[in-house]
């Protein structure tokens, strides 16, 4: 340990800094979670590089794999070589399910259109850590109820115009009147100056910054004057490696090159998205050199490209995307907790893994709190089946026989999983009709309604039962509040005292110890109560021909591009 270094680092240091230097010196937490945590407060990597070097670079207790971790191979990568310049990535991608609104898209399809020509505040870091993007540092007060943002210099729109402090204001404003249950108010973003950014929270979030990152898709920075409703392609406009030039909501989109972009001059001429809700469609795409990339597969129908590993580079990211069995907790046939319970005693949740992801998953608890996430509590029992508990939890109850639809998004697995828990549920005495429909319509079924008059406000008008896919993150603060708590995607409307009381606990811990002792009680609620069985937490896969490098994908659907190019 050198004691003088670390004294010198501490010396300028907030308290809050100086209490995350403290606990990674101290052996609290290991070097993940000191790096992870470190860039959400606003320490640099050099400077956390130095601590770390200071306590003697130790990494003791850093064993478990990170959400964010791009780039964990599942077949062999080339050999490192060089780059060269031109050429047009084509790569299948989701088709959007509506118009690409930056703030009101809700899909993996919508993301990547819109995060190649737009950026966020905060961009991905090692692992699931953060990155400078359109800001350069940034920095809490001293419970995290007002962060301060420090703006890139230099950078320009792709129409030439200055971006500043304003465009930033102008986006949080829209974020805060959109109806989205964000942290923030219209009017608690101010331009301190053309670089400088003072947001003031409604309550205290020590994660603040993931919520104008990749992590929470919908907070991508667009100019002001951009407005409401308006969609990417009907004035297209950007900051980022590409710029759109040609967008068809069934086909695809084309971008090509922006030689001013702030990170440098991108290798690629262009980029171009085929769009495809079919994963069948897409692997053969790839297999058949119709395109280069593929953002996300099953492993179901992409055994082929697993086989062919010497012309392709399968990424995994053990992560926390995952999908939801909701089930409407204010009304109707799941009103009463025993009969949502049941279904969750109902599942054999190692087998859908073990057929539908061939295990490539980790199992779920019927709480959103993966196993990778640095606080989730792996001391609480995991539910396992239990055929003849969820029969007498259905007699006791009324719902013996209990007939009913259960609507699903055709997506990757989904409906597979889908049929695997038909199955499972008709040994308990449930009886299920699928409805599987295309990302075009299914997501009204989910969520009709984003912001109504009735706590929780949102998805009112939704069917009672379905099964949706959440996208990974790199904290569960999206899934907690939006899905849980009174948030916009709230389709069970679960709305429950105790959660809520927890879940603000959480948000606003500024330290690691304080989120892990919030979210204990958040996984104990949500598993008891259950407004969501959550089966398992599903690998998120890329795949993209070995001909290419320089890809960075997140899981959630961003396929950063602006270091990529053709193999030399």
């Amino acid at each position: 340990m050198n004691f003088r270094l670390l004294d010198g680092l501490r010396h300028d240091a907030s308290a809050v800094e100086v209490d995350h230097i403290e606990a990674f010196a101290k052996g609290r937490i290991n070097r993940r979670d000191f790096i992870t945590r470190g860039s959400v407060i606003g320490l640099s990597l050099p400077f956390m590089s130095a601590v770390i070097a200071a306590c003697g670079g130790s990494d003791a207790g850093d064993t478990k794999a990170s959400t964010a971790e791009g780039g964990a191979a599942e077949t062999a990568a080339p050999a490192a070589g060089a780059l060269k310049a031109g050429g047009v990535l084509k790569v299948a991608n989701q088709k959007p399910s509506g118009p690409v609104d930056p703030v009101a898209m809700e899909n993996l399809g919508a993301y990547t259109v819109a995060s190649i020509p737009l950026e966020y505040l905060c961009g991905p870091g090692e692992g699931a850590a953060l990155a400078p993007m359109l800001a350069e540092s940034w920095k809490p007060n001293a419970d995290g109820s007002v962060w301060t943002f420090m703006l890139r210099k230099g950078v320009k729109w792709h129409d030439g115009t200055p971006f500043t402090a304003a465009d930033v204001v102008s986006t949080l404003d829209k974020l805060a009147a959109a109806g989205l249950k964000a942290s923030i108010a219209a009017g608690a973003a101010k331009a301190i100056d053309d670089t400088t950014v003072e947001v003031t929270l409604l309550a205290a979030d020590g994660n603040f910054p993931y919520l104008v990152s990749n992590w929470n898709p919908q907070a991508l920075i667009t100019p002001k004057g951009w407005a409401a409703g308006q969609t990417v392609d009907a004035a297209p406009n950007g900051t980022g490696p590409f710029k759109l030039t040609k967008y068809d909501a069934a086909t695809g989109a084309t971008f090509v090159r922006n030689d001013d972009w702030w990170g440098g001059k991108p290798l690629l001429d262009g980029v171009e998205l085929v769009f495809s809700d079919d994963p069948a469609t897409q692997i053969q795409g790839l297999l058949g050199d119709a395109v280069h990339a593929v953002v996300q597969f099953p492993v179901i129908g992409g055994e082929a490209v697993f086989a062919a590993g010497d012309k392709y580079v399968v990424e995994g990211i053990q992560g926390a995307s995952h999908r939801q069995i909701w089930m409407n907790v204010r009304e109707g046939n799941f009103a009463d907790k025993m009969t949502r319970q049941a279904v969750a005693y109902g599942l054999d949740r190692q087998a859908i893994i073990d057929t539908v992801l061939r295990g490539k998953g980790d199992l779920g608890n019927d709480h959103p709190i993966a196993p990778v996430y640095e606080f989730f509590d792996s001391t609480q029992p995991q539910r396992k089946r239990d055929v003849e508990k969820a029969k007498q939890l259905l007699k006791d109850s009324g719902k013996e026989g209990l007939a009913i639809t259960m609507h699903v998004v055709d997506l990757q697995e989904i409906g597979k999983t889908a049929e695997l828990v038909q199955s499972q549920l008709k040994e308990i005495g449930m009886n299920i009709t699928l409805n599987v429909e295309s990302t075009d319509t299914v997501y009204s079924k989910w969520c009709a309604v984003y912001d109504s008059k009735v706590e929780p406000a949102g998805c009112d008008g939704g069917e009672e039962f379905g099964i949706v896919d959440y996208g990974n993150r790199a904290t569960p603060d999206v899934y907690l509040g939006k899905a849980y708590a009174t948030g916009e995607w709230n389709s069970a409307h679960f709305n429950n005292a105790e959660f809520n009381a927890a879940f603000k606990q959480y948000q606003g811990a500024l330290d690691t110890s304080g989120r892990a002792a919030a979210a204990k009680t958040l996984q104990v609620i949500a598993n008891e109560e259950v407004p969501y069985a959550i089966p398992y937490f599903v690998n998120s896969l890329t795949a993209y021909s070995k001909k290419v490098g320089g890809i960075q994908q997140t899981g959630l659907g961003h396929y950063y591009l602006g270091k990529a190019g053709f193999v030399a």
